[in-house]
This record gives C-alpha cells, structure tokens and sequence, in this order.
C-alpha cells in the first residue's frame, strides 16, 4: 500500500506483521476469505474485519470491529450560520489516520489488501470537496473510495436488511445521519427482490432533519414556526407518497397490507436504531420487562412505534437510556417528526416495525455471498460449531416425535425444522457444567451467551432456542432467574411454550441415552414415532399425543438401552398433565402418552 516514504515511521502494512501464532490467522485459504470495510458514514466511520469462510459465512462472523466517532455530516456545517462548508483539513486528516491505523490492524489479523474496502455514502456524496476527501484516503492508503450513488445506497442497505432476517417482505428503509433511502423488499431462502427503480432517496436523515428544523423555527414567532413546520411536513408526505408510487410495490404485498392492518417496516441506520433502543428502553421499564436487549431481530406494534409523544418524553426525562447518546437525544424530535409524517404516508398504515443491526458492511458482504449460502438459516449456521456427530440424527428423533399435520391439528409453523436442528446442534453446549449452573447458562445463551452475538436472528427464535435448552437440563431454576424464564415466555403464544417443553423434555431424555452425543452403532437402534390420539388416559377418553419410542430387537443388551428408556420417558409424560399446561388446568397443553417397544429393523 502507499505512503511508505510519506509515513517512515510505521510499519509496512503491504505483508502481515511478526506477530505471536496465536493472534495470526495461518490458513492462506482461511485469509482469503477474511473481507475488510471502512463504511465511511455521516455519523461515524465504522470498520470491520469479517470472516466469510464455511460454514457461517451466513450470519458474517465479525472478527474485529471498531468505530471511530467522527460526524462527517457535523463537520461540513457551520455552527453560527448553519450553511455548508467544506470538511475541515483536521477532520480530513483524523479520517485518513484511522484508516491507515485500520489497515494495520488488518496486516495484523492477516487480511489479504485487495480484500479491503472503502465505502462512503451521502456525507462523503454530497460534501463541498468531495475530491479532495477522497483523494487524501487514496494517497495514504492506496485504496480507492467507493462512493455509492444514493439509489445503489438503498439498495445496500435493503440488502443489509435481508441479512438480519431469513424470510421479509415489506417496506425497507435506511435512516442514516444525512439521508433516509426507501424501497420495498422480498426475501426467502436466499433470492432478495427489490423494487426494480433501486430506492428512493431523501434528505431526510436525522441529523440533516434536525437541522433543517432548527432552521425553520429560527428567527419566527410559535404561530409562524407552527406554520412552516406544517408546510414541511406536507412536503414530506407529497413526496412520501411519489415515492411509493415511484417504487412499483408489488401488488402481493399491497393485497396483504390492505387484508393485514399495513406494511412492515423493516428499519436499519442509526436513527432508526436509535428510535428502536427508546422502545426497548421504554419496554424495559414500563412493568412488562422485555427480556432481551439486542436491537437485531426486535420487533415493536404499531402502537408503540408510533407513540411519538411517549418516546420524545422518555428521550427528554430519562436519565440513563442503554444504546443512546446525548447526540441521539438530540435528534429524537426529528425522528418523531419523520416516524408521524411516515404513518401517514405509509399505504394503509404501518403493521410493525422491525429493527435491523444491518448496513453497509452487511449489504455489501450480503449480497457478494452465493444465494445457495444466503438461504441457510442464521441459527441453524450459528451452531453448526457446537453439533455433535451424531446431531443430525438426534434431530431426526426430534422430528419423528411431532406427529404429521391433519386439518384439525397442526404443529406451530414458527418451530421449524432448522430450529430444531439447531437445538440438537446445541444440545450438549452446557452439558460439562455443574447442575446449579447448566439451566441458567442454556436460558441465557441466546442473548447474553455463547450465541448472543450471533447475527440475523429474530427474537423469537432466540426465546424458544434458550427455552427447549433450558428444559434440556431439567428446567430447575434459581428463583432470580425464573422471572427471565417468564419473560421469554411472553415472546412466544402459549402453544409455541408447550411444544417447546415437550421437545425440550425430548433432548434431555436423548441426552441420556447418548451422553456425549454420539449414537454407538454397537448399541441397539431407537426410532420415534407420533401421532394424534383421542383415547389416551386411564379412561381412554382424552386426546393429545402417543410418542412411541421403537428399541431394536437384540439378544444382548449390556447398556439396558430400553430400561434407561423406561425411567426417563416418565419427563415427558409430565408435559402432558393439566397441571403443567401453559396457564395452568385452564391453559394450553395436552395430553401426552409414551410407550417403549422392542421392534425388528433393518
């Protein structure tokens, strides 16, 4: 890279540093997948290092991360007088050293040059000496600067949305800090569809709205400010609805939002993200304590997002909010100003809105990946590094156990095969710990444990994730953690709960038989089978469940496979009495029959 003779003093970042084996990447193969972005952003400059080898490529493991706080947005507007002015030499110049201390710490780790990236949306666009900016990057780091016209900024950041989920369909918008880009997207397994027209794009960003509203007050009495805050929220609104015209939303999704109360939203940028940590702040606080305090995946109703009033006071009066800055603060009336004006705009309203952690860094990455790796889903990827060898047939007996879909029963649609699949992936995670500890730590793995971090996973799936795990290991919990339990349990519907402790119970009793998660071929064989009964109980007058558990014949069985069968079923047998129902004799359950037979197989 260049600026050798300009930076004599540091080292040469072209060849990765001498550094200990244990903080260098050593595969030539596993360095060529590493993908390094500088997201030159309006306010802040974001860079990351991420690895998009197999098998996770899909959730875009993130091996370094790091923000510098510099408002490029800020930094081209005059305190006093408020007009646009060039991006300061000294701004220009703490820009260009954090990238090259970036690119040194990317030598480091062993990141290959041509795999990095430099990416700058509107501030970078729209600035006075928008040249010289990124001429002085060139010069000291020998990587061109990608400046993203604002339809193809939308159109990252929609990709960047469809990382954050597996299935959408909806509206996506970006609110950064000098503009906001909307389109509509449509996303499953992998094929992301978006508005043929790209996005609309609109100076309407939060920090870009902020002033534009601090200008239109300035100087004019309340009647007149009123008065042209009016006339620019009409404005928005005109163009709001040009917008949706402009983007041929397709008839489907306009069908399904006349028929279903509205559009999702799905939101990514900081100011929207911003808006999302005010509601999780707000649902925190308010009585009903939500559980996890992860932006990605959250989900809030059209009352709550829409509840401006509400979220201006709590920005305004509270004193510490987790994930908003005094800058965010600031710019919360504006957002208030945008969401109002949006609820209007929006064809047959807003449904829900759905936060997204996904960006630049996502959308690029995202949409450079293979569509047959963007269809795998984020969970099942993110503990494929936990399975066991024999975890895929432990998923089979999980899946044996659900009986088939007639037209009066039906097994929850949310509880899909990959969420199993990742529980049997996961199902010895704990296993080494001591009993006092194993059910806490598997409740809390999805959002303050080991697959926390893990991106592109909706809240949901992280509540029934930690629950069916949580059961594994008994479901016996100190009384300081059972509030928690309750808490996830609210994400879900009182059916998604039962079936989640009947297949929670399932993996602690396959966990005992196969203790380290590996089926002995020298053992006898278990298969499992379910159905939907009406004659089960002593009077064979209820309905529920019959799990048959079929043990191969042998002549031999030292490991008493079948009686261990026997003694353990007893746990699942339990989910189906009144008593342990969700809601209790009145609530959601029923009944639940295990037999154990010695059956010939092949």
């Amino acid at each position: 890279m260049g600026g050798g003779d300009r930076f004599p003093d540091r080292p040469s970042v072209s060849q990765p540093l001498l550094l200990p084996d244990s903080l260098l990447i050593q595969s030539s193969a596993k360095r060529q997948h590493l993908r390094a972005v500088v997201d030159l952003g309006s306010n802040g400059i974001r860079c990351s290092v991420s690895d998009l080898s197999s098998p996770t490529a899909r959730i875009l493991p993130t091996v370094y991360l790091r923000r510098v706080n510099i408002s490029l947005y800020d930094a081209q507007f005059d305190d006093d007088t408020g007009c646009q002015i060039p991006i300061p030499k000294h701004v220009i110049k703490s820009v260009v050293g954090a990238i090259v201390r970036f690119q040194i710490t990317c030598a480091q780790i062993g990141v290959p040059p041509e795999n990095i990236r430099i990416i700058a949306t509107e501030a970078t666009r729209t600035a006075l000496n928008a040249n010289e900016f990124v001429d002085a990057i060139r010069r000291a780091t020998n990587v061109s600067v990608e400046t993203l016209p604002k339809e193809l900024e939308g159109t990252i950041g929609a990709w960047g949305i469809a990382s954050s989920f597996s299935d959408i369909e909806g509206l996506a918008m970006d609110l950064g800090g000098g503009s906001m880009q909307m389109t509509w997207i449509v996303s499953h397994a992998g094929n992301v569809r978006i508005s043929p027209k790209g996005s609309c794009s609109f100076p309407y960003g939060a920090a870009a709205l902020t002033l534009k509203l601090r200008q239109l007050r300035k100087g004019k009495s309340p009647d007149e400010a009123l008065q042209a805050e009016e006339a620019f929220r009409r404005e928005m609104e005109s163009n709001f609805r040009k917008a949706f015209e402009q983007l041929e939303i397709p008839d489907k999704l306009v069908e399904k939002a006349r028929t279903e109360g509205g559009f999702p939203l799905y939101l990514s940028g900081g100011g929207f993200r911003g808006w999302g940590y005010l509601l999780l702040y707000l649902h925190q606080v308010r009585g009903q304590y939500y559980p996890i305090s992860i932006i990605n995946g959250y989900s809030a109703p059209k009352e709550d997002f829409e509840n401006t009033e509400v979220l201006k006071k709590v920005a305004r009066t509270a004193r510490d909010i987790f994930r908003v800055s005094d800058r965010r603060r600031e710019q919360v009336p504006s957002v208030a100003f945008l969401v109002n004006v949006l609820a209007k705009a929006v064809p047959y309203g807003i449904k829900e809105a759905h936060f997204c952690q996904g960006g630049v860094r996502e959308g690029v990455l995202f949409r450079d990946i293979p569509p047959i790796v963007r269809q795998q889903d984020p969970l099942q990827v993110a503990t494929t590094a936990f399975a066991r060898p024999s975890a895929q047939v432990i998923a089979f007996l999980m899946f044996g156990a659900i009986p088939a879909r007639t037209e009066e029963r039906t097994f929850p649609a949310s509880i899909r095969g990959t969420l199993i699949q990742a529980f049997a992936n996961s199902l010895f995670v704990h296993a080494a710990m001591s009993k006092e500890l194993a059910s806490t730590a598997a409740l809390y793995s999805t959002s303050a444990g080991v697959l926390a971090s893990a991106y592109g996973i909706p809240h949901a799936d992280r509540a029934c994730l930690a629950l069916m795990l949580q059961e594994r290991y008994g479901g016996e919990l100190p009384p300081r953690e059972k509030d928690f339990k309750f808490r996830l349990r609210e994400l879900l519907t009182p059916e998604e709960v039962w079936w989640i402790r009947y297949l929670g119970k399932l993996g602690l009793v396959i966990a005992r038989l196969y203790p380290i998660g590996m089926i002995d071929p020298s053992r006898p064989r278990i298969a499992t089978e379910a159905r939907w009964a009406s004659n089960l109980g002593k009077h064979g007058n209820k309905t529920g469940i019959e799990l048959k558990f079929s043990v191969q014949k042998v002549a031999y069985d030292p490991t008493q496979l079948k009686s261990e069968l026997e003694r353990d079923i007893r746990k699942i047998h339990k989910v189906g009495k009144r008593k342990n129902w969700i809601g209790g004799r009145g609530g959601w359950g029923m009944k639940v029959e295990v037999v154990v037979a010695d059956e010939e197989m092949l």
